[in-house]
């Protein structure tokens, strides 16, 4: 069963419009079409993908632990996952969207891979990276 690409990831959380602005206006995710699956939530796409997906935690739970799928505790942060990870482009206009956004971030220089990583925390303390080669 050869893997052929990552889908998406989930992020639960209990502030659903926070967490979509987060990665609407200071990542440049765009909203997308998400069907109807019987809780709340957004798609945010990167290009034609729906990488990330928003959902709300009671209702998620409610909705999964009906269909008898096991859903985590609530907690902050990323638990035993330390961070997602996204490609960028112009390094500048990052620095200028997050700043204009008022997102704090990290910057780690990797002068070896001709790379500048940006660390930064999404409203549920979700731990996301940006690679700006």
């Amino acid at each position: 069963m050869p893997l052929t690409q990552l889908e998406h990831y989930l992020v639960l959380t209990g502030d659903l419009d926070a967490t979509r602005n987060f990665y609407r206006d200071a990542l440049g995710l765009r909203e997308g079409p998400r069907p109807s699956l019987g809780f709340p939530g957004y798609w945010m796409y990167v290009g034609e993908v729906p990488c990330i997906h928003i959902a709300e935690w009671h209702t998620y739970r409610a909705h999964s632990t009906a269909a008898g799928i096991s859903v985590s505790s609530p907690a902050p942060g990323t638990g035993p996952l330390d961070h997602i990870a996204f490609n960028a482009t112009d390094l500048a206009g990052v620095r200028a969207r997050l700043s204009a956004c008022g997102v704090a971030y990290s910057v780690n220089e990797v002068p070896s891979a001709a790379l500048t990583q940006l660390f930064l925390n999404d409203p549920n303390g979700v731990k996301v990276e940006i690679n700006v080669r």
